[in-house]
């Protein structure tokens, strides 16, 4: 049906996020070709890792310039944990490194310590409930429609978004009290800090959202 193009730059699980693609309807093409990625319907960067080796295989298979073209026609484009990552301007995961700067913002560090001084486990693994960030102004038309506050998705990530504008910020988790981007948007560019394909009925929503976004206007 739909016209998926994953990018394959060798840092992302591909072929779960193919199956939960393809369970919901869409036609998915895995590919590392620039011209591919520039043509696509839906464009999807998925990835695990480090955000400098993410930005460096991008660079080395030439994808960059085709991401960010892709990026500014306005078609449905989703990043997934480290590909959601990429899409803001700097990370500073064992440094300072440059993104694709599609959405204005850094990656940094979770806090070792809650606002009350208590610790916890990094990386944040596991089920965590989806919030309104607080500049929201509401979920409808977007990859979370019909999404409600408190439902569960599966995050596995030691690095947070902190997108420069708060009305990039579509969506949060709560760890020990920390408030944690969960979800990015600008225009028809999302960003999951979650695993959409590990997070069961709720994950599958919000693909099926995806593939119902409309192009915005080039």
């Amino acid at each position: 049906m739909e016209n998926v193009v994953i990018v394959d730059y060798g840092m992302g699980n591909l072929l779960s996020v193919q199956r939960a693609f393809e369970y919901c309807g869409a036609k998915v093409k895995i590919t590392s070709s620039p011209a591919q990625i520039e043509q696509a319907q839906y464009l999807v960067l998925p990835g695990v890792g480090a955000f400098a080796d993410g930005m460096r295989e991008l660079e080395r298979k030439g994808l960059v310039k085709a991401i960010k073209t892709f990026a500014k026609t306005g078609r449905p484009f989703l990043g997934i944990c480290l590909g959601m990552q990429m899409m803001l301007e700097t990370g500073e995961e064992f440094g300072i490194y440059d993104g694709l700067a599609l959405i204005p913002g850094t990656v940094v560090m979770i806090p070792k310590n809650g606002p009350e001084g208590t610790p916890h486990k990094i990386p944040h693994i596991g089920w965590n409930g989806l919030l309104p960030a607080s500049d929201n102004k509401g979920w409808n038309s977007t990859i979370l429609n019909g999404i409600l506050p408190g439902e569960s998705v599966y995050f596995v990530h030691s690095f947070s978004a902190v997108p420069v504008n708060p009305q990039n910020d579509l969506a949060d988790c709560l760890y020990n009290g920390l408030r944690l981007c969960a979800v990015v948007q600008s225009g028809n560019v999302y960003g999951c800090q979650f695993h959409p394909e590990k997070s069961s009925s709720v994950g599958l929503r919000i693909v099926k959202n995806f593939l119902k976004i409309q192009p915005l206007k080039e």
